[in-house]
């Protein structure tokens, strides 16, 4: 019996010195996958600031801070994926350029000035701007510390291993229980209580068709002469940004796409577009999509949440246009969120489109929605390669 006891002893002693190098393992991997993060990150910035530089440079062909200068830096902005914000200083005082309005800078005495913040990196990104007929011009920027959706990633597969090393102890404890080899413990028990698993249905599709791209004039502005709403070549850019910008703060986002069929000129495509900026308020969040369509972006907002509006958005339309345009008998919607899933605008949009083709060719409603599970997304993800 002395023997049994002893052999459990030194089992447990095994168990135990097992788990610790676990945790010390997670603890300090994790701790070296941040550190490095930090360090790719810190030197993307700059890659992007100098492509940033010699763009502002490049682009001396428009005149200095014209509309279509000011777009060109917007979008290379946006399509960064490090950089928050830019200050460009010139003889006349200094222009701002933000992912986020007032999130990285404010204004002190009629001057841009970037915001101190922990999420902001301290690393100096400063450049002259050596324009032939422009004086005096510089060019700033300023960069998060970490990518966080990077940071999300590592601090869920540390807090894996460490799960990992109490499942071992946990698993031992009851084996140990269940053959009688260890002592009744001393002290208060400690009672891991787990969620009952719901049954949930879900459904799955995993489209490859590329969607299409309507492609139109050259944007000029920042928003199409033709609806007054954002053009159909910016969706991709700031849908990748709020994405990013989503993912890191672990909120979800929807997105809308519509198309109204029996729209036959650009009157009818304006007031449409109109009614759509007045419903979701924002007009930064809604592109042209085709000659017929429009994409809404709706940063915060789950599944539920975006068909909800889209239902009625649709009575809208219906009653504002039963007895003129018709277009409350043509409008479909189709609807995809990002679901705590990482993924890029190009599948999102994917999703939204197929669920739009579905709604459209469907007879019994006007409003279909792409729902997937996140796990069996990632499966998925990682079966592509």
């Amino acid at each position: 019996m002395e023997k049994k006891n002893g052999d459990s002893s030194a089992g447990g002693s095994v168990i135990a010195a097992l788990c610790i190098i676990i945790y010390l393992f997670a603890l300090v991997q994790g701790a070296v996958r941040v550190y490095l993060s930090i360090d790719r990150h810190r030197a993307t910035a700059e890659q992007e600031f100098n492509q940033i530089a010699d763009l502002a440079l490049a682009s001396a062909q428009h005149n200095f801070m014209s509309d279509r200068y000011v777009q060109i830096m917007n979008n290379a902005l946006v399509s960064t994926k490090s950089l928050e914000a830019l200050i460009i200083t010139g003889p006349e005082g200094g222009y701002a350029f933000e992912k986020k309005s007032g999130h990285a800078i404010n204004w002190v005495n009629n001057a841009p000035r970037f915001i101190n913040k922990i999420t902001f990196s301290n690393h100096n990104l400063s450049k002259p701007l050596t324009f032939p007929d422009i004086r005096n011009a510089n060019i700033q920027a300023m960069a998060s510390t970490v990518d966080f959706a990077e940071l999300i990633i590592i601090l869920r597969q540390t807090l894996l291993l460490i799960l990992v090393g109490l499942a071992i102890s946990f698993f031992t404890l009851i084996v140990q229980l269940l053959t009688g080899k260890t002592e009744k413990p001393k002290g208060e028990m400690l009672h891991v209580a787990t969620p009952e698993k719901k049954n949930i249905s879900r459904k799955e599709s995993y489209p490859q068709e590329e969607p299409a791209n309507a492609s139109g004039a050259e944007p000029k502005g920042l928003y199409s002469s033709r609806s007054n709403i954002g053009w159909e070549e910016y969706t991709e850019d700031r849908l990748n940004s709020e994405l990013h910008r989503c993912a890191s703060t672990e909120k979800d986002l929807a997105l809308i796409s519509m198309e109204f069929s029996v729209i036959s000129n650009d009157l009818m495509f304006m007031q449409a577009a109109e009614e759509a900026v007045n419903f979701f308020t924002s007009r930064d969040l809604l592109f042209e999509a085709g000659d017929k369509g429009m994409i809404v972006i709706l940063p915060g907002a789950g599944l539920d949440t975006a068909i909800g509006k889209a239902e009625k958005f649709y009575q809208r339309i219906a009653e504002k246009f039963s007895n003129s345009l018709g277009m409350e008998q043509s409008l479909n919607i189709g609807l995809s969120s990002r679901s705590g899933r990482l993924l890029n605008a190009d599948r999102l949009m994917l999703e939204a489109n197929q669920a739009l083709k579905k709604a459209k060719s469907d007879s019994r409603t006007s409003i279909i929605a792409f729902k997937s599970d996140p796990d069996k997304y990632r499966d998925f993800i990682s079966k592509q390669g």
